[in-house]
Parts: C-alpha cells; structure tokens; sequence
C-alpha cells in the first residue's frame, strides 16, 4: 500500500531569507515520499505569487490564509511567521480542522500556548512544534550514552552559550528590519524565549524536565547601534539570562545565556557531570536548534576529553546542515504520527511544558525567589 502523502500549506514563505525558505522548504523536498508543498499564503496573492516563483514551487497561491485554510486541498498548515502571530493562525488552521506544525514558540507566552493547546485536543488535531533541538543527532546520541551509562548517575549539569543576537550592535540597515522585532520583549522572541527555549526544549528531552529555578535576568545594553548607520534601537529584551535549579531527577542545573556572538566563535559550552564520567557539547553558537554541535566524553582513567564521533546511522539519509535536517525530522515523526496514530513528534503538550519553565523563570527573576515549575 503506498504511503500517504500529506499536503503541506506554508504561511509565511520569503525566498532566500525566511525560516520557511531555509529550513521549511529543504526539509520537506528532502521528505516528498511523505509529503507534498501544496500551497503558499502570505500577505497578498502576489506575494505568495512572488514566493513560489522565487522558491521554485509548483504550489497554489492563495490570495490570505483564510482561502488556504478552506481548502480542501490542505492537510497540514506550517506557521513559519513572527511569534505575535502564532495565536490567531494556529487556532484559525484548527478551527478549519487542519493539522499543525507551529514554529517554536507555540504563542506569545504561557496564556496563548495553553489555549492553543486546549483547541487541538479538543478537535482530535495534531498539533507539533518546531523545538528541533532535541532531534539534533548530537542531542540523540547523547541520550543514548545517557542511557547507556557512559556518565553513570548524572550529579549536575551546567550551559554557558551566547545568544547570537541581542548583542549590543547590529551590522547593516537590513538586519535591524528583523533585529527591532526582536529586541522588544513584547513580541515574545527574545533570547529566553528562542536560543534558551529551545536549549530548554533538549534539557527535557536529555533530563526528563526542570522542577524548580532561581533566575536573574537583565537588560546591560538597552540601546543597540547599527554600526552602518549610527543610529540606535531600544531593547527592552534581556541580554543576560542566568537560571540555576534542580532538575526533576535532583540533579542540579545552571545556565547562563549571554547576548551577542561569541569572539573566538565558541559560543556553546554545555558539560554534563556524573559519577563515571562527563559528556561536552559544544558549537559556536547557543542556538542549538539551528549549528553544527561537537561531542566530547571522558571516563574514570582517561586523562582528557576525546572525541565521540556520532554514528552514520543518526545523519545519514537527511540533509547535510543542520536546520533543514532538524526541521526534516520532526517532519518525518509528524508524518509517523498522522499515519500511525503515535505521538513521537514534538506536541503542544511538550510546547506547554517548556513555556511552564519559561516562566518559572521570568517569575523567579522578578521576585528573587526561588519557583517550582
């Protein structure tokens, strides 16, 4: 019996420089025995017109999203557009009885995610977000050695990264386009809620959760220059992002996210401790959703770190780099799911919890008190 192929509908689609273009598009050609690009939405038929062409699809152009939504022709809707948006998209492509894949964050906080949430439950919908992170294959093999006992009991766990932007200084005029966006917490895609979000997103798959944090969190540069220009932009984003707690196995967890890019390009540096032996993951940035990662181990013995080289069985058959390749295969367990009634693929319900810890922390770095999950 041949397999299904579902018919993806994009929102959200801009050639050459959308997440859509660079990560959605690869992802699902690299995928066409489980799935089908049916349709494109953006602002304007002529947009989603232009993006089609420039993308080169042979997709429908749908004039707004609501004529996509009532098309038959429409399995699965992609929500690939700004955090504010998420709420009234995602729960429109639910109500018209499609299926959903949300990009991470599932809303603009903890509020708009859970009545996300509640909608696909209730409508028998498959919801699934883009936390990639964990489907890294450096991130799965890592759970395996975890498994395996390489480190025996795990005792703590400690992450220092850079978050990449949110740094300070902004290059060209171009970037500040999207950089103003996310320089203001109120749009929800700030450093906690992205590179943290996501690296919080992999913690759960490594760890099995976060019950309690202490946070602090600070804004040390509330201006930000375009060095092309000169001119300045308000953030109101915290560029700092420090959170130490307990995760639900007792060990102990510290993070601390910093804005900008690393100097010497190191910019991920996450060691995990146990009583036989330490895992590294390190890459040159915290964004772990979206770079190469590296893994080193050492055991009782050995007198340095080595190597742990990930076995061809995690990489091969996707995409070489890495974010159509993580986006590809949280696409591949979505179709798992659909096909056979699973729930492999990251859910809402797995949204719900990162979004819980996400703000545990706000909570805990306005109070100073320490806040249970």
């Amino acid at each position: 019996m041949t397999p299904k192929r579902f018919k993806v509908g994009i929102v959200g689609l801009q050639p050459g420089r959308s997440w859509a273009s660079k990560a959605h598009i690869p992802a699902l050609r690299a995928l066409s025995e489980s799935f089908e690009i049916a349709g494109v939405a953006n602002t304007s038929l002529a947009s989603a017109q232009k993006a089609i062409a420039g993308a080169e699809l042979s997709s429908q152009a749908f004039a707004d999203v609501k004529e996509m939504l009532a098309s038959p022709e429409i399995d699965i809707v992609a929500i690939t557009v700004k955090v504010p948006h998420h709420f009234k998209l995602t729960t429109a492509a639910l109500e018209a009885g499609k299926h959903v894949y949300c990009e991470w964050p599932l809303g603009n906080g903890l509020s708009e995610a859970l009545e996300i949430a509640d909608l696909a439950r209730d409508r028998g919908l498959l919801g699934v977000v883009g936390t990639q992170a964990q489907l890294a294959p450096e991130i799965q093999y890592v759970k395996t050695l975890l498994a395996e006992g390489f480190v025996g009991e795990v005792l703590s766990t400690s992450l220092v990264a850079r978050g990449g932007g949110w740094g300070g200084v902004i290059q060209t005029e171009e970037m500040m386009k999207n950089s103003a966006y996310v320089l203001d917490r109120a749009n929800g895609a700030t450093m906690l809620t992205i590179p943290v979000g996501h690296a919080l997103a992999a913690i759960r798959s490594l760890f099995g959760g976060i019950a309690e944090v202490s946070a602090i969190m600070a804004t040390r540069q509330p201006r930000t220059l375009i060095i092309e220009t000169g001119e300045t932009l308000p953030m109101t984003a915290a560029d700092q992002v420090l959170v130490s707690g307990i995760l639900s196995g007792g060990a102990p967890i510290s993070m601390h996210y910093r804005g900008g890019v690393a100097r010497d390009g190191d910019g991920l540096f996450w060691e995990i401790n146990g009583t036989k032996g330490d895992i590294r993951i390190t890459g040159f940035s915290g964004h772990i959703q979206m770079v190469q990662l590296s893994v080193e181990g050492i055991q009782d013995g050995e007198k340095a770190f080595r190597s742990l080289d990930i076995p061809n069985s995690y990489r091969s058959g996707w995409p070489t780099h890495p974010e159509p390749a993580n986006v590809a295969r949280v696409y591949a367990m979505m179709a798992q799911d659909l096909t056979n009634g699973t729930h492999s693929a990251p859910s809402f319900e797995d949204a719900i919890a990162v979004h819980r810890i996400i703000e545990a922390i706000e909570e805990a770095a306005v109070s100073g008190r320490r806040v249970v999950v």
